[in-house]
């Protein structure tokens, strides 16, 4: 076959088909170095009139993208942007904006107030005076700190920097959280107490130079596409470059590793401390690096080196190793591969972040490579993945969660309110000394009627939130006001209802993983009265009476006046414009000049926050040295028992993504993911008496649920898979609410389960 023929027979098989054909799963192996590319041919939905530079929608790997707009100005083709960080490269979900924006018989087009329990149309003056009054009645009676506003990582900064500003400095209640805190805030807390500041110190651009990867809870391959196909495309140059995966299950990730150690749920801190405990027993340790850059501390003080070898001692693979359910050997291997090689890099997402000791896991990930020197240089850092398209850029950068202020401040402390303050304009005092609610006890205070009115932005809580039954009844009980494109979960429990704005239906700045920051323009009008989410946020200003406060109304306005106040912290980016943004695929931050390049790593030579002559300087620490912590391993609440023997942990697959309110309604994306289910290994199926298809319970401390049975070889014996896209499967009915005590963020992935055949319907 010619290749004419060839790319004839690629058009004929329609992405449709070609979905199917994949079954949603990346080529990696088969097509890389190109993967996805291959995508191109088969999204060519009409001709193109004109192409725009953009970014994907989805997840935050911040693919850039290229849309086709035709003449009737209709997005009708993408492809992968060649230029950007992704070169090109874009998954199976990415290549179907085009489907997710078309999708305009479902959307929500007109504000909806509750009328005798029942959501009806009404005009935006009356939905916004009841939204004001019902705040204002709140305030009145309960104070400030009976409102509150629940965001999301995927609005765009200048929206988020609006809901934080308005809500901290003009109605004084520190009641600002989001969605983030769910994903990612362990890792913010991690990075920042270890080095002073949150954010990854390194960039994508280390896969390029990594000799060894080490994946762990993060299944990279299926959540991360185009990251993973850059991994292997580094294998394939390179011989000698090894992937390490630890994860319970044998993930389309794990099949790709060198060395997969398929640790029990809850235990990865054990793993973590003895491959420390034997990277300084082989020697392989920078010493140099040890003495001259980094501080050791149990906690509560600065401790020697020698103190922290005498800590570890409890951690020799032998001593540890039935516990956390792989071999001595494994762990002694896993840890020479690491400390050995060159350069290793570590990429880490929510398998280690939704846990109890989220923080310390973190705390101790930054460690390995700061004990072992891999890191500040090319291909040795250690990178946080991020979930969510903005959760980086538009939550933790603009300080948008309960205990935050903008670039890196905290609420707790006094100096750094006084300095918001001022930026702000407004008086001294104005800011509340007190943290708010962070998210699961935002909810719960719904429960317990303390917070009687709630704004929520771009997310959904009531499906996505664990323990979800008992916190929906917080949710019926407050005074619940959603803006959003799709009916949700939580729009079905709403008060009001706002019709939002979706994608490039309005501007605003994305940042993702890798400190990047890319500019999304409006190429296409809201549909009916939908409106932008910095809109309505304007508006409710105004009718709060904060109007003179919330001045910028444009988002063009309000990136001005954020990259301004940018420029009085070591986040700086004040030299990232929107015209630089418009020419240029995404610029790395700090980026403190106009004709300043960007920073691709942080913390030595080139970050312009390192003195000249230094090669490596954790500036966000006084003494500018990086923290090793000394973190014990704690068994977590949720341990297996004779009246649930299994472990449930949960995730994602590739051609869907968070709770499917976009993803789902792509009838590519839906055949090829199906129906969510509960995934068991062969042998816990057996012992169940379950088959492929059955309906069976599962059940927990927090409730049960029935779902439909898949049985695959690739579980871990003893773990339960389960995804969280679909409404008809609300998994989080059962998953622990228990958070990690620092970052407060939930441990969706170990929850305690039974799981038992359910009987037909006429037989119950």
């Amino acid at each position: 076959m010619d290749k004419k023929e060839s790319d004839k027979e690629i058009h004929d098989i329609g992405r449709r088909d070609f979905v199917k054909l994949a079954g949603g799963v990346i080529a990696v192996g088969g097509l890389a170095a190109g993967g996805w590319a291959f995508t191109e041919f088969i999204v060519d939905e009409g001709p193109v009139a004109k192409w725009h530079k953009s970014v994907c929608r989805y997840c935050g790997t911040g693919c850039g993208v290229m849309l086709g707009m035709n003449k009737d100005k209709k997005l009708v083709r993408i492809r992968g942007d060649q230029e950007a960080h992704n070169k090109g490269v874009i998954c199976i979900k990415g290549s179907t904006l085009d489907k997710m924006m078309a999708n305009r018989e479902q959307r929500l087009t007109k504000p909806m107030i509750r009328k005798e329990g029942k959501l009806v149309e009404a005009s935006w003056d009356d939905a916004m005076t009841l939204i004001t009054n019902k705040f204002k009645e709140a305030i009145a009676a309960s104070g400030p700190e009976s409102v509150g506003y629940y965001g999301s990582g995927q609005l765009y900064a200048e929206e988020s920097y609006t809901a934080n500003k308005l809500f901290k400095a003009g109605i004084q209640s520190n009641n600002v959280d989001g969605n983030p805190r769910l994903c990612m805030a362990s890792a913010a807390v991690g990075y920042t107490q270890t080095f002073g500041k949150d954010e990854p110190p390194g960039a994508y651009e280390d896969i390029d130079h990594a000799e060894c990867f080490f994946l762990i809870g993060s299944n990279t391959y299926e959540c991360h596409p185009p990251l993973f196909e850059r991994i292997m495309i580094r294998k394939k140059s390179n011989p000698k470059v090894k992937i390490i995966v630890i994860d319970p299950r044998r993930t389309k990730t794990a099949e790709h590793a060198d060395l997969h150690l398929a640790v029990i749920p809850g235990t990865d801190l054990l793993l973590l401390n003895s491959m420390l405990y034997t990277l300084i027993e082989m020697g392989l340790y920078d010493n140099e690096f040890v003495n001259e850059h980094i501080n050791f501390n149990d906690g509560k003080q600065n401790v020697s080196f020698e103190d922290y070898k005498k800590f570890l001692a409890d951690y020799k693979p032998e001593d540890i190793a039935e516990e956390l359910g792989v071999s001595a050997r494994e762990i002694r291997r896993a840890a020479y591969m690491f400390g050995n090689s060159k350069a290793t890099m570590s990429l880490w997402t929510m398998g280690i972040n939704q846990r109890i000791q989220g923080v310390f896991l973190n705390n101790t990930l930054n460690s390995m490579h700061l004990v072992t020197g891999h890191i500040n240089r090319p291909g040795a850092t250690p990178l946080s993945l991020t979930g969510q398209c903005n959760a980086c850029g538009g939550v933790r950068d603009t300080g948008s969660l309960s205990h935050m202020l903008p670039n890196g401040r905290l609420i707790a402390k006094e100096q750094h309110r006084n300095e918001m303050e001022e930026l702000w304009g407004v008086k001294k005092g104005t800011i509340n000394p007190k943290p708010g609610y962070d998210a699961i006890n935002m909810f719960k205070a719904m429960v317990e009627d303390k917070l009687k009115c709630c704004l929520v932005m771009c997310t959904n809580p009531a499906q996505s939130v664990p323990n979800a039954d008992y916190y929906r009844e917080g949710m019926e009980k407050c005074f619940l006001v959603v803006a959003d494109v799709f009916e949700t979960e939580t729009t079905k429990l709403a008060d009001v209802v706002l019709p939002a704005a979706l994608y490039i239906e309005k501007e605003g700045v994305y940042g993702q993983t890798e400190r990047r920051y890319q500019l999304i323009e409006k190429l296409i009008d809201p549909p009916g009265e939908a409106r932008s989410d910095l809109e309505i946020l304007g508006e409710f200003a105004e009718r709060m009476g904060y109007g003179g406060l919330i001045k910028a109304r444009t988002p063009h306005d309000v990136w001005e006046e954020y990259r301004e106040l940018s420029s009085h912290s070591k986040y700086n980016f004040k030299g990232i414009t929107y015209e630089r943004l418009k020419e240029e695929r995404g610029i790395q931050w700090p980026c403190p000049s106009e004709d300043h390049p960007g920073t691709v790593r942080r913390y030595t030579e080139g970050d312009p926050f390192v003195p000249k002559g230094k090669k490596h300087y954790f500036y966000g620490k006084p003494d500018g040295k990086a923290v090793v912590f000394l973190r014990p391993y704690i068994k977590t609440k949720e341990q297996l028992s004779e009246q649930r023997p299994l472990f449930l942990t949960t995730g994602r697959v590739i051609s869907q993504w968070h709770t499917g309110t976009m993803t789902r309604l792509v009838d590519e994306l839906k055949n090829s993911s199906g129906d969510a289910c509960l995934v068991l290994h062969p042998e816990d199926a057996l012992k169940l008496g379950l088959k492929e298809g059955d309906m069976a319970k599962i059940d927990s401390s927090r409730g049960e649920m029935m779902g439909k049975v898949k049985i695959s070889e690739n579980e871990t014996p003893g773990v339960v898979f389960a995804a969280f896209y679909d409404p008809n499967f609300l998994v989080n009915k059962v998953v622990s609410d228990d958070y990690d005590p620092v970052s407060k963020e939930p441990a969706y992935k170990v929850t305690a389960v039974s799981v038992s055949k359910s009987l037909p319907l006429q037989n119950r």
